[in-house]
Order: C-alpha cells, then sequence, then structure tokens
C-alpha cells in the first residue's frame, strides 16, 4: 500500500499544561509502528483500559500522541509473514496493542505476526469484537478454574459486576459451558439482560461484599468470577465453597486485598490471578477456538453497542462511570 495513504484515527494529545485531549485525525500508513502485518481495522472493542489509556493514564500509556484499542479485527492488506496473506481475516487482542503500540481506534494496524489470531470459521469479526477481551479475558478465567478441578457438579459460579464487559461474557460462556451463574450488579434495571444471557440468580451488588469482618464465611457458591476487586474479591473467597476456585480479573473497585489465609488452608480455595494480555499463541488460539464452538454465546452480535469513530469519546466517559452495559464496538463504516 502507497505509505503515504491517509486514513481517520483517534488521536489522544498531551498538552503542556498536562491535560489531554481526544479528537478523530487523519493519519499516514508511514505513521504506523513496525510490524509485518497490515490490517484494514473493520472492528475495535472498547475496554475500561482503553479509556483509561485515552485519559492520559501513564501506568498503560507512556508516550503521546497516541492512539488507544487493545482489541481489533479486520483484514490482511500487507504481509511480510508466511503465516498470513492478503484477504486473511484476522483479529488481535491484548499483547501491547493500544498500550504503547498504537492500537484500534483507527482504520489501520500494523503489528508483529506474532500477535495476530485467524479468524476462527464460525466466528464473523463482528461477533469477534463483541466478545473481544472481555470474551477472551472471561474464557480464560474458566480454562484456568477447570484447570484446578471446577465442573459444573459442584455448584454454582458467582460472576461480580455481571453489567460490566467481562462479567456480561463470562455469564454467557459459563451458561453455555453447563455452569448454573449467580450474577451480582449494582444495576437492578439490567435484570433481564443478564436473565437473557444465562444467568439462573440475579443477586445486587452488597450480596458479595460482605462486611462483616469474619474470616470465613458460610459456603455460597463453588466458584467465582471477579472483576470488582477489593472487599468483593476478598468476599467471593471467603463465601466459596470447598475446592472452589476464584478467578480474579478485574479491579474497577478497588486495587488492594485484605484478608486471612484460612479460606486457602482449612477449605482449599484457589484464587487464580488472570493476565489475558501476554497469553500464549497455542492457549490464545485454543480459547478462540472453544469461543467459535462449545462456548459460543447464542445471538452473540444482539450483546453489542455498535457505534462509530466519532461517537468513541463519549463513550469512553460513560465506560468510566460504569455507565456502561455489555460491550461497545467501534465500526468503522458507521
Amino acid at each position: 500500500m502507497n505509505s503515504n495513504e491517509s486514513y481517520r484515527a483517534l488521536v489522544v494529545r498531551e498538552l503542556s499544561d498536562g491535560s489531554f485531549t481526544r479528537n478523530v485525525e487523519q493519519k499516514q500508513i508511514s505513521e504506523l509502528p513496525a510490524g509485518d502485518v497490515l490490517i484494514n481495522v473493520c472492528y475495535a472493542g472498547l475496554n475500561y483500559k482503553d479509556a483509561l489509556s485515552a485519559s492520559g493514564h501513564k501506568g498503560i500509556t507512556r508516550n503521546f500522541p497516541h492512539t488507544p484499542g487493545v482489541d481489533a479485527c479486520g483484514t490482511v492488506v500487507a504481509s511480510e509473514s508466511s503465516s498470513f496473506k492478503i484477504g486473511d481475516e484476522v483479529l488481535v487482542t491484548g499483547y501491547d496493542l493500544g498500550m504503547n503500540t498504537s492500537g484500534g481506534f483507527q482504520e489501520y494496524i500494523r503489528v508483529p505476526s506474532g500477535w495476530v489470531v485467524p479468524l476462527p470459521k464460525q466466528l464473523t469479526l463482528k461477533e469477534s469484537m463483541v466478545l473481544g477481551t472481555a470474551g477472551f479475558t472471561a474464557a480464560l478465567s474458566l480454562t484456568k478454574m477447570e484447570k484446578m478441578g471446577q465442573e459444573p457438579s459442584m455448584g454454582e459460579i458467582l460472576v461480580t459486576g455481571a453489567s460490566g464487559g467481562v462479567g456480561s461474557m463470562a455469564i454467557g460462556i459459563l451458561a453455555k459451558a453447563g455452569y448454573k451463574v449467580i450474577a451480582s450488579s449494582g444495576k437492578g434495571d439490567k435484570n433481564e439482560h443478564l436473565s437473557k444471557l444465562g444467568a439462573s440468580q440475579i443477586v445486587p451488588r452488597s450480596y458479595a461484599n460482605d462486611e462483616s469482618g469474619r474470616p470465613l464465611l458460610k459456603g455460597l457458591w463453588a466458584g467465582a468470577i471477579d472483576t470488582v476487586g477489593g472487599n468483593t474479591l476478598a468476599t467471593c473467597v471467603k463465601a466459596c465453597k470447598r475446592k472452589g476456585s476464584v478467578a480474579s480479573c478485574g479491579l474497577v473497585a478497588d486495587h488492594e486485598l485484605h484478608m486471612t489465609v484460612y479460606p486457602f488452608l482449612l477449605n482449599g480455595i484457589n484464587i487464580l490471578g488472570v493476565d489475558s494480555a501476554e497469553t500464549d499463541m497455542k492457549l490464545r488460539q485454543e480459547i478462540w477456538s472453544k469461543l467459535a464452538s462449545e462456548w459460543k454465546i447464542n445471538a452473540l452480535e444482539s450483546y453489542g453497542k455498535f457505534i462509530g469513530l466519532d461517537d468513541l469519546t463519549s463513550h469512553m466517559d460513560l465506560i468510566l462511570k460504569g455507565a456502561t452495559q455489555g460491550r461497545v464496538v467501534v465500526d468503522f463504516k458507521l
């Protein structure tokens, strides 16, 4: 392709007074970072991390100007890798995309071939971004839990932050995998949405936020996928039945954890850290294959809200306030 060809991108700039601006600008192919695969982006998923990057969070993105977006999918338009050819449909989630490498909120990305996943045949590009990092993280959480012995016969799985991206995808994936799901959410008006995804019980946020200070609680669930962190994560562990696993994959409430070791020593509970960005490619492809087959959520596209690039900034503000439902996806045709 012509390196001088221009395209649209969301660009975050740091001003001299330390503030940040977010605007859709014209960029050129030549401005993209080095990489052996050039992708014409069709869809890009919005994540909490993207909104933090676009707000100037230096713990996520060090240098500006920058284009965020840790999820993207589309069609290969140039490749120096024998693994990919022009016209291949592919997706990229995680690694350094959208963090310190120019990300998915633009019409083209250029990345190392080692970051690129061939789109599974049973998934559309659109569906892959409804899943995105959120769906992949939820599936990785369940994969880790099952490797530690979790199975549906042990009982219900609690999902915290159930109305968010990871939480909502976790409900759908767990239901497809045969689990009964307790969905914990602070948004009572989203109950119909959570039930449609497959939640068998919907409880308020307080149900998974014990403030008694007790080191152990009566077992209320057989395992949990926690997106909230802090005291909610501690409650997930303290009220988990014997030999269950708790996957920790978020910290929307708090990054600190205060609890005793009793649940681990007396009940054999496993707490599993979930770092999806650096998942090795073999496991990454295995999980995407499951997401496209036995774990594929019914009517997947219906759980995405599709917006144009010009509407992205306002939705970033909403996700930071916890005011979004499910998955927000940029459609570059809108």
